[in-house]
């Protein structure tokens, strides 16, 4: 299939299910949106999602619902990574579910009707009786099921100083920066870098600056052997106790485990 299916081939019958399994081999998936609702899961890597306001880091073994509408490029972290999609029609009176971004941890069952569909490509109609009863099950147990969205994003700056100062963070992510010493490089005092963070971010300093660096340190995890002690230093964490409780709170499981938890399923 044409690798511009999500311009072109998923919204052409309104109300088949579309479905779409891929290495992403370097495909770096434009800005688009669709008229159906997106279910992306992903594994062997991390897959950032960018929206018009945020990046979200959808990392392996975890699904992200992409509202109909939302305008989103997606760019993989190692060639290696599998997207599994699925496009939904979704009416207005859907669960509010539906309606909002999302990353989220997958359950068992739906693991397994997921990979019961991976060889599955196109659209699938309601006519089709041994695909499309199993689709919209999935569909149905995705509200079921769904547990409290993980707050795996980052906003994006809108200042054009705030956009400067976050570009700095993440090109100097090995080192370790407080905020008067940043503030000082940037000819601000602490109060009014700290008040920039809330006012153009929603968020502290300190916590989009942790969330910056754990996020990072997800693509080493998955696309590289270096050992934790080495991720630690290489996000700007000079001890590894400090970086792997902080991991544990952000991510809910410890790096190795993580690492861990990245085989492909075949």
């Amino acid at each position: 299939m044409d690798n511009k299916y999500y311009l072109t081939e998923v919204d052409k019958i309104s109300k088949s299910i579309f479905c779409y399994h891929n290495p992403m081999d370097s495909i770096l998936i434009e800005h688009h949106s669709h008229k159906k609702g997106q279910f992306l899961y992903t594994e062997g890597g991390v897959v950032y999602v960018k929206t018009d306001t945020r990046t979200y880091y959808l990392p392996a073994r975890h699904y992200m619902w992409i509202p109909a509408g939302v305008q989103h490029s997606i760019y993989p972290s190692s060639p290696k990574v599998i997207m599994r999609n699925l496009y939904f029609p979704i009416k207005k009176s859907a669960n509010e579910f539906y309606k909002k971004e999302g990353i989220y941890h997958i359950n068992n069952l739906l693991m397994e009707l997921l990979l019961f569909t991976k060889n599955w490509n196109g659209d699938i109609r309601k006519s089709q009786k041994n695909k499309y009863p199993i689709v919209n099950a999935f569909k149905t147990l995705l509200e079921q099921s769904v547990s409290k969205s993980l707050h795996l994003e980052l906003p994006h700056p809108t200042d054009n100083k705030l956009i400067g100062i976050t570009t700095y963070l993440s090109d100097k992510i090995d080192e370790e920066h407080l905020l008067p010493s940043l503030a000082s490089k940037f000819s601000m005092t602490d109060k009014s870098l700290y008040r920039l963070f809330k006012k153009d971010l929603g968020m502290s300093f300190i916590k989009y600056y942790t969330q910056l660096r754990i996020f990072k340190s997800l693509e080493y995890l998955v696309n590289s052997d270096y050992n934790i002690s080495q991720i630690a230093n290489m996000v700007g964490y000079s001890s590894l106790p400090t970086f792997s409780n902080t991991f544990s709170k952000v991510m809910g499981k410890r790096p190795s485990e993580y690492r861990r938890s990245n085989e492909i399923y075949i």
